[in-house]
């Protein structure tokens, strides 16, 4: 059963860390956007840092935060958590340059938009604190730097793809369009929930249908 202080303090802490940085964030910050006592998120957790670690731990897997917890939550529970992200980075792109290298008819451009707006928008806290946070992220933020390149590399590669097989439209500049299809499912699909200025409530699937209708439209080769 969901502990729903937990989920508070999660939610809270993780707009915290993400939008005015984790050096800045005190318990009291944490405990006020929760709507909790200071008193109150010590009995779920020893400190600042393991509050860390249970975000990044959510945002390795989301049903994470449902687990019978021993209170508080200590340092225990997270020895291995930044292995753990840095076999999530390695999976996640293994996983999404399966298809490069099938080339199967079955794997489209609409699939390829779904799959990385689906990632970003599962993943969003993790990545988002990562790339605002590189201090406290130790090596994980090295490694996700190398993640990234190789990422937009890999993207690049299946759009050249989709342009040899006549399904994308011919692009001047194949490297650019790219970043920016990258940058427009990066914002629908974790920014504009957890870091944008003025942030607007709009339900996650009701994101996606806008970016996929946007992107493939723009993109697709018209026949």
């Amino acid at each position: 059963m969901e502990n729903h202080r937990l989920r508070h303090i999660f939610e809270a802490s993780s707009r915290l860390f993400i939008k005015q940085g984790y050096a800045q964030t005190r318990i009291e910050h944490i405990a006020k956007a929760a709507g909790i006592s200071v008193g109150t998120v010590y009995l779920n957790f020893t400190g600042k840092k393991e509050i860390l670690y249970f975000v990044m731990k959510c945002a390795l897997d989301p049903e994470y935060i449902n687990n019978d917890f021993e209170l508080p939550i200590s340092g225990k529970n997270f020895t291995l958590i930044e292995d753990e992200l840095i076999s999530l980075f390695d999976k996640s792109l293994k996983d999404f340059s399966s298809h490069l290298y099938e080339k199967t008819d079955e794997y489209s451009f609409e699939k390829l938009i779904s799959d990385v707006f689906d990632n970003n928008s599962k993943h969003a806290v993790g990545i988002l604190f990562i790339e605002n946070n590189p201090k406290d992220s130790g090596r994980v933020f090295d490694h996700y730097i190398v993640f990234r390149e190789k990422f937009i590399s890999t993207m690049t590669e299946y759009i050249k793809h989709f342009i040899n097989i006549g399904e994308v439209r011919e692009l001047q500049h194949i490297e650019y369009s790219v970043r920016m299809m990258i940058e427009i499912l990066s914002w629908w699909g974790m920014h504009m929930r957890f870091s944008s200025f003025d942030p607007v409530s709009i339900p996650l699937e009701v994101s996606k249908e806008i970016v996929m209708d946007n992107l493939i439209n723009a993109y697709k080769r018209i026949i």
